[in-house]
């Protein structure tokens, strides 16, 4: 029951909460950003004003306001706003809250508005514990992750839920969202100003994250405040880059080794070995080493790259590759670093062919697509009954080139069908020889 005390209770609570849940906005005009999925005219933001929101999975990375648009709901909607922590909740707690939001549904006519924050962390049971739920509108989910929802929700959750993406907050709003904390009464109230370096420095820090930039200025301003002023001082506080830097020794940028960051890092190192690029190779890289990916996972990546992108117009590649991997299983971080980095940049720096994947996907083509086809009698097993009547097979080691004119491929299929040499490193100066060996051994059998 609510009373005096309750009021006194959250006004303390408030006081001691960090910056970023104090200043948090709580209309939708307060709200920075995301315009493409809560700007004038978005879906979203007409189902909040109006108050006939559905369900809805709010998917973007950390700080980017997806808690906040849950509060702002809560705010203002009719409904009843209730919430399951998807990391201590089990199918018991949601099917509490789904009983309960049936019998407020059925007694008073009133909607439950159920959030789950982290939504992806609850196991397949649990999702499904909320599917009929929904589906037959009992409540109106909204779920928050930072992990591609098409990958870790339930299909069938997704279906009966609308997916909302946001994305990491630029340089200027992260700049409107700390400015508007010096300012607010409820945030530090006008009792510190920010040198231009410190801002720019907070916002660098902050990655387009929202929340980070506040915890980095609240750390901050506590480091700025000389020791008994704090709330008393007279004049503004002056917070200056050094407090900054000192708040955050080490800059950490966005990485989730399990999600969408993780698939577009790699992504991006391996297209990066393979556009040639050894400054975007390192700079991957080294994203990954520093948030702690497994070496053996971007050894891998590697190895596949020096057979996938360079193949045989650099054979070393790949043994290059393969040294960088066993290093990295033997010796490890940090110093396996360093075998990674000369082996990425090794490849960045090949020459580059994809002749053997392409070889191979194309005679895997033909394999399955194409016709039956027999092996020519000269390469059939010798072996057998009635193997005199095959024809001779010719051994290219009596010949003086190591070659001699000889069906290999079967009736139909002819040579350059699969195998297309680029006009890079050993590869094309092996194809050269060859072609030069076989055209002089033709012609020397031709006027013999």
């Amino acid at each position: 029951m609510e009373n005096l005390f309750s009021d006194m209770e959250r006004a303390k609570r408030a006081e001691n909460a960090p910056l970023a849940v104090r200043v948090r906005p709580t209309t939708l005009d307060e709200f920075v950003g995301q315009a493409d999925a809560v700007g004038e005219g978005s879906w979203l933001r007409r189902a909040i004003e109006h108050d006939i929101l559905s369900s809805v999975i709010l998917y973007g990375p950390a700080g980017t306001g997806k808690t906040t648009l849950a509060r702002i709901i809560a705010n203002t909607t009719n409904a009843k706003f209730v919430e399951v922590s998807a990391i201590t909740g089990t199918v018991k707690d949601l099917r509490r809250e789904i009983e309960a939001a049936e019998s407020r549904l059925m007694s008073y006519d009133l909607r439950t508005i159920l959030f789950v924050d982290e939504i992806h962390r609850f196991n397949r049971s649990q999702q499904d514990a909320l599917l009929h739920a929904v589906e037959d509108r009992i409540v109106v989910l909204i779920g928050a992750t930072t992990e591609n929802p098409y990958f870790e929700v339930n299909s069938a959750l997704i279906s009966r839920s609308r997916v909302v993406e946001l994305h990491a907050l630029g340089d200027e709003e992260i700049r409107v969202v700390v400015e508007r904390a010096l300012a607010d009464e409820r945030g530090l109230a006008g009792r510190y100003v920010l040198a231009d370096d410190a801002l720019e420095e907070i916002v660098t820090l902050a990655g387009g994250d929202a929340r980070s930039a506040l915890t980095s200025l609240e750390l901050a301003s506590q480091l700025a405040t000389p020791p008994g002023e704090g709330r008393s001082a007279q004049a503004p506080i002056v917070i200056e880059a050094e407090h900054v830097l000192e708040a955050n020794p080490r800059r950490g940028l966005t990485y989730d080794k399990a999600g969408d960051m993780h698939y577009d890092i790699i992504s991006a190192f391996i297209k990066s070995m393979r556009g040639s690029d050894p400054d975007a190779v390192l700079y991957w890289l080294a994203r990954m080493i520093d948030a702690g990916e497994d070496p053996k996972f971007i050894a891998r990546r590697i190895m596949i790259c020096a057979s996938e992108d360079i193949g045989n117009a650099d054979p070393q590649a790949l043994l290059v590759a393969e040294a960088a991997f066993k290093a990295a299983e033997v010796i490890g971080y940090p110093e396996c670093r360093i075998n990674l980095a000369q082996a990425a940049v090794y490849l960045a720096l090949a020459p580059k062919s994809n002749a053997v994947e392409a070889g191979i996907d194309a005679a895997l083509a033909e394999v399955r697509e194409g016709p039956r086809r027999e092996v020519p009698n000269p390469l059939r097993d010798r072996h057998r009954p009635g193997s005199d009547e095959y024809g001779p097979y010719l051994y290219p080691h009596n010949y003086p080139a190591g070659w001699v004119a000889q069906q290999y491929l079967p009736d139909g299929l002819e040579r350059g069908s699969f195998w297309r040499p680029s006009s890079r490193g050993w590869e094309a100066w092996r194809a050269d020889a060859t072609a030069r060996d076989r055209y002089e051994d033709e012609t020397g059998a031709k006027n013999g």
